[in-house]
């Protein structure tokens, strides 16, 4: 706890925090996330000219998207930092991949994030990936809104929308405004709050100049002369409706993750984007305390501690540097500061800590509870360390490594560039996006990697050419599951009896682990070993 003489001091960073939102976009590939996400940024005045995300070479690509992979392919491949001010307000967005095969950077930076932005296609509704990170949310209690995108495009009915996110996901939801038509059809929102209409006005792509109009909904002359008669009849037929069946708004039920706030509109057009904006942050928690050993840690009651989420290989490609992404728990950071580093045991100097947007910086002398930084990383750091003051030694809660689903072995085709070759898959590895196997009691000569999806693969052999100047081959391996050995300690590996097709490995830490072709041979394994006990994570 902080004392009294300190109270002066903690006063001036208290009214800091309080203004931070820090939050993460989610959804399905093609929902529109990205385009939301530099729509904000363009509200910010963080940029002038919104990007769109397109597989083309002539297209002008995202601000978040930064990898030269991310602007060829018109896909995000991983999550990217972004910060700007609105109305105020100090904002941290952390913009993820949609696309499953990334799904596992996007579980770490929903660790760093207070609360989650869910953007769903209206025309598709609920998809496979949004289930799946859904239930990340749901397993960390992270509140949740959600912004029903592409109401420029036909879309399916709302009641339906709002029934299936209820039945797919098990969350209420509470519509606080209401869409009007949609694709050529489409009119603008109903703002259940003010009891009005406001009118929709497509804006030029990437700007957010245009003219919207609210109508008050007892106006009813000027309403269907909006709207014409067909639609103003059916909007205050669904306004009862939905006055009589959906769920009251409830701020706590919100913040306990219980309640989703529902907003409708078009990022790509700019409609409803600055609406659902203003409501998200005054809706949204300030930075809320965090899991330690030690118990929860509030922002404001302790001095300065993060925790590493990310951590990022040759984000500049002149200095083919490493940058570790911390997300602040509590306190104030200043450059000038000592910290302890928890798991290294070393008290030292963050080294060039910046802000960054995607793959552009600024260094930074100051910072403050619910900010990424980035800081210089020779190769100490690891997902999950813990960095706090020298006096305090804690640990905040880790982060569980996902069992890989597909696995392949890897060979350089020019053995004399050996030493670049490991360089570039280990430090690869230490960024999580791939996890790195050698056979148990052999050399580095043969190096087998696992990934949670395929498109990995792909992203690693991009990699290896294009910062390491490696050139590899792949050979696909039929392994599905793979298991540590909790017990390492009380088992002979050697003596091990297994299945035919069960392989012995180790993980870069020394870790013994098994990997199987089926399920049936993991129980196989069991049966035959007696006290053996495996897991599919990993608890290091």
């Amino acid at each position: 706890m902080i004392t009294k003489s300190e109270e002066i001091k903690v006063s001036d960073y208290t009214q800091e925090i309080k203004r931070r939102r820090t939050f993460a976009i989610i959804s399905h590939p093609d929902a529109g996330k990205t385009t939301l996400t530099e729509k904000f940024l363009l509200y910010g005045g963080a940029i002038n000219l919104a990007g769109s995300v397109k597989g083309k070479a002539t297209a002008r690509h995202a601000v978040s998207d930064w990898m030269e992979i991310e602007k060829e392919r018109g896909i995000s491949v991983t999550s990217s930092v972004l910060q700007f001010e609105y109305d105020g307000y100090c904002i941290n967005i952390l913009d993820t991949p949609g696309h499953q095969d990334f799904s596992e950077d996007t579980y770490r930076t929903l660790m760093a994030a207070d609360s989650a932005v869910m953007v769903i296609d209206a025309s598709k509704g609920v998809e496979a990936q949004t289930r799946k990170l859904f239930k990340v949310c749901v397993m960390r209690k992270i509140p949740i809104f959600t912004f029903i995108n592409k109401l420029d495009r036909d879309a399916n009915d709302t009641f339906d929308l709002l029934d299936e996110i209820e039945k797919e996901l098990g969350i209420a939801t509470c519509p606080v405004n209401w869409p009007i038509g949609s694709g050529k059809s489409f009119k603008g929102v109903y703002d259940r709050n003010k009891k009005c209409v406001v009118t929709f006005s497509d804006t030029e792509k990437g700007t957010k100049e245009g003219h919207s109009e609210e109508i008050p909904v007892e106006n009813e002359a000027h309403l269907r002369e909006m709207l014409g008669d067909e639609a103003a009849d059916k909007l205050l037929e669904e306004v009862e409706l939905l006055d009589g069946a959906s769920a009251e708004f409830d701020l706590e039920e919100v913040r306990k993750g219980e309640l989703t706030p529902v907003f409708f509109g078009s990022a790509l057009t700019n409609f409803g984007v600055e609406i659902f904006l203003k409501h998200f942050l005054e809706m949204a928690t300030t930075p809320l305390p965090r899991k330690a050993d030690i118990g929860p840690v509030d922002p404001m009651e302790k001095e300065f501690s993060a925790f590493v989420f990310k951590i990022q290989a040759n984000m500049n490609k002149a200095h083919r540097d490493r940058i570790a992404f911390m997300r602040i728990c509590s306190g104030k950071f200043d450059a000038s500061m000592e910290v302890r580093h928890v798991q290294g045991g070393k008290v030292m100097r963050l080294s060039q800590p910046q802000q960054i947007m995607a793959d552009e910086r600024k260094i930074l002398s100051e910072a403050y509870a619910g900010d990424i930084i980035g800081v210089f990383d020779p190769g100490i750091f690891s997902i999950g360390d813990t960095i706090c003051m020298p006096k305090e030694k804690f640990c905040y809660e880790g982060i569980p490594t996902f069992a890989p689903e597909h696995f392949a072995r890897v060979r350089q085709v020019d053995t004399m560039k050996r030493k670049q070759f490991v360089k570039g898959i280990e430090q690869i590895a230490q960024e999580g996006a791939i996890q790195i196997f050698q056979e148990f009691n052999t050399g580095l000569e043969e190096i087998i990697v696992g990934v949670v999806g395929v498109l990995q693969f792909d992203v690693l052999k991009y990699r290896l050419e294009n910062e390491y100047n490696v050139e590899i081959r792949l050979e696909n391996l039929p392994y599905e599951h793979i298991r540590w050995i909790e017990n390492k300690e009380e088992v002979n590996i050697e003596k091990l009896v297994g299945t035919s097709d069960m392989k012995k490995v180790k993980d870069m830490k020394g870790n013994p682990l098994l990997l199987f072709v089926n399920s049936w041979s993991v129980g196989m394994t069991l049966d035959r070993n007696k006290g053996l006990v495996l897991s599919e994570f990993s608890r290091n």
